[in-house]
Parts: structure tokens; C-alpha cells; sequence
């Protein structure tokens, strides 16, 4: 641990000078090695009764990329915030091709294009929109959104295993095997998770993709797996006028079992956009307005355990990803009263 903090540390040291936007490139025994990061603070004052409203450090990643030539390369991204180190990307690729590259270690499962959004592009300050101090979806708990069901039941976020992926003309795609088990941990049975993702650029602003998952896990011993299935479609670019994805995803809720010992079903639908506008500005060089609108339904066959999350914000921008800005994610459950979380906060990219 103590390693960790001092090799961040020194990192930290000789980037100070450079530029915010700027990533350092040194020479590492054979390889290139590319120094960056990302600093996310945050603020946050929920309308919970009781719920723990304060200031703290959402993300302190630094990220390490090696490239020995242009076939072999690799990464690693350790997240020091929260007063402890975890190890989130760990990874080699290897570029046979375009069409084909192979990656092994540990990466983001190739599914829901929200939760392969890079956190330094949105402008959402939480993809499950989180309420502190709310706990009210069936089988994973917390506000119902799209993110909250992908990355709580497996089908989206990082794991262990091999990937691929490529691009050929109008074509992109990749698929991942993985432990189904998350960050840095082993596996615990015998079976392995399958991510697949396809898209098209259908035109030059718009690309439209379909993703199919599944997710294994442990019932009285015996390994189970569930499917997930998904589609979304990404009109424009980061950072330049109108941006919009959409996104429909569902399928076996395995964390709300039915009498018979079988997955309920979800289904979440989500709307993203944003519209940034560039300013004639010393400082301030953009601003940036944004709503999300994510509805859910996490278990089919139980009445009124959904909910609406909306999250109207904007940002500020002062060089490339360094933005300041706020989010208020007002949350609608079908049942109950309304909650919402205020948010500020800053994203600092080097």
C-alpha cells in the first residue's frame, strides 16, 4: 500500500509543471511509457432523512501506459481515492490487426455503451445516479437506473479475463471472457461470463449497437448462469454541439429470484444528451448543459418496484476535460416519495 502512495506521489511531482491537458511520455526499460490521470472531487447534500452530506475525493487514478512497438502494449490504472488503492484496469493487447486485437488482464466488459463511456467524458457525476441514504430496487438495492442493474448484476463493468475487439470500414466490435466475479477478485465456481458488442456507423454522426451478456453465479452450490441482452444508438461526438446516446437493456434479474428459484426480469431505458457550446473565453472556453432520463423495471412480475431517475446539469470547461459543474438526480420511485441528491463537483485530466 505504502508503495502505491509514493509511486503516486512521484508521478504527481513530475507532472506538476505540465500542463493539465498534457500526458508525459518517458522511456521505461524496453517500452514507451505514457504517464496520465484523473482527479474527481465531489459534493453531494441528499434529501434523505438522516443520509451523510459531504465533501470527498470521488476518483485519484493514476494510468501507466507501456507500448514496447506497435503489436505489443499494455495498461495499468490504480484508484487511490476512498484512502485505499485499487487496481481497476491491468491489461496487455496485442494488435494483430484493426479487425483484431487481443487483450488479457483485467478491463470493462464489453456491454452497455453507458458503462464503457469514459469517466472523463461524461458530465454525469454518477452513472447509477445514487441517492444517499435510498436503498429501493428490487434485488440490488439503491435508485433503479440503467447502470445500477447492469454493474450490479455483472453484466457491465471491469473483470478478469481475455477480450477482443476491432474495426473494419462501418463494422466495430468486441467480446470479452470473463470470472463474472469484478475488480480483483477470483473466481468462486466453474463457470466463465460472455460479453458481445456490435455496432455500425450509419452515418458520419451516428452509430447504432446491440449487445448480448451473460452472467453466472452460485445458487445453493450449483452454478447458474443468466442473459442479458441490449441496443443503443450515439448521435455525435464528446465536446462538440449535440450529443445524444439512448439505450434499452434487459433480462434475467438473478439477484430477485422468483418461488421457483428463477430470475425475475428487468428491463431500463435511458436517454443521455448534451449540447456543448464553446465560449470566446481566457478561462472559461465551453459550457455544457446535459439531462438524463433513465426509467426501469427491475423485476417484470412485481407491481410498482420501479422508478424514474432525472438528471438535469451542466458544466463548465476550462481546457479540454477539465470542467467543473453540477448534477441534481431527482429520483421517482413508482411507489414512495421522491428523493433527490444535489451535486458539484470538478474533473481535473492530465
Amino acid at each position: 500500500m505504502r508503495s502505491i502512495f509514493l509511486w503516486t506521489a512521484t508521478v504527481l511531482t513530475v507532472l506538476a509543471p505540465a500542463a493539465l491537458e498534457a500526458q508525459t511520455t518517458i522511456s521505461a526499460r524496453a517500452a514507451s511509457l505514457t504517464i496520465g490521470g484523473r482527479l474527481h472531487t465531489q459534493y453531494q447534500g441528499s434529501s434523505v432523512d438522516g443520509a451523510v452530506n459531504d465533501f470527498f475525493i470521488r476518483r485519484a487514478r493514476i494510468i501507466a501506459d507501456a507500448a514496447f512497438n506497435d503489436f505489443f502494449m499494455g495498461r495499468v490504472q490504480t484508484d487511490v481515492a476512498g484512502g485505499g488503492a485499487t487496481l481497476l484496469d491491468a491489461y496487455v493487447r496485442m494488435n494483430f490487426d484493426p479487425a483484431f486485437r487481443l487483450y488479457m488482464g483485467q478491463f470493462k466488459r464489453s456491454f452497455d455503451l453507458f458503462e464503457l463511456n469514459s469517466s472523463t467524458d461524461l458530465s454525469i457525476f454518477e452513472r447509477d445516479g445514487r441517492i444517499p441514504g435510498f436503498s429501493s430496487c428490487t434485488g440490488v438495492g439503491r435508485v433503479c437506473s440503467l447502470s445500477r442493474l447492469t454493474e450490479a448484476l455483472g453484466y457491465a463493468g471491469r473483470d478478469s479475463g481475455i477480450k477482443i475487439d476491432g474495426t473494419s470500414g462501418t463494422f466495430m466490435y468486441q467480446a470479452s471472457l470473463t470470472n463474472g466475479t469484478g475488480v480483483g477478485t477470483s473466481d468462486v465456481n466453474d463457470g466463465k461470463s460472455i460479453s458481445v458488442r456490435a455496432g455500425v456507423a450509419a452515418s458520419e454522426n451516428l452509430t447504432v449497437s446491440a449487445n448480448l451478456g451473460t452472467q453466472d453465479y452460485l445458487l445453493a452450490g450449483e452454478t447458474q448462469n443468466a442473459f442479458a441482452w441490449g441496443a443503443d444508438l450515439e448521435w455525435g461526438t464528446w465536446r462538440d454541439g449535440l450529443h445524444v446516446e439512448a439505450g434499452v437493456v434487459g433480462g434475467d434479474n438473478w439477484a430477485a429470484l422468483d418461488a421457483n428459484d428463477d430470475p425475475r426480469d428487468f428491463l431500463a431505458v435511458q436517454l443521455l444528451g448534451s449540447l456543448y457550446r464553446p465560449l470566446d473565453g481566457d478561462r472559461i472556453v465551453g459550457i455544457e448543459p446535459l439531462l438524463r432520463v433513465s426509467v426501469t423495471d427491475p423485476a417484470g412480475d412485481i407491481d410498482d418496484d420501479g422508478g424514474t431517475l432525472i438528471t438535469p446539469g451542466l458544466m463548465l470547461y476550462f481546457m479540454g476535460k477539465n470542467k467543473i459543474g453540477a448534477n441534481l438526480d431527482y429520483y421517482m420511485p413508482q411507489t414512495g416519495d421522491s428523493e433527490f441528491v444535489f451535486r458539484v463537483g470538478s474533473f481535473l485530466y492530465f
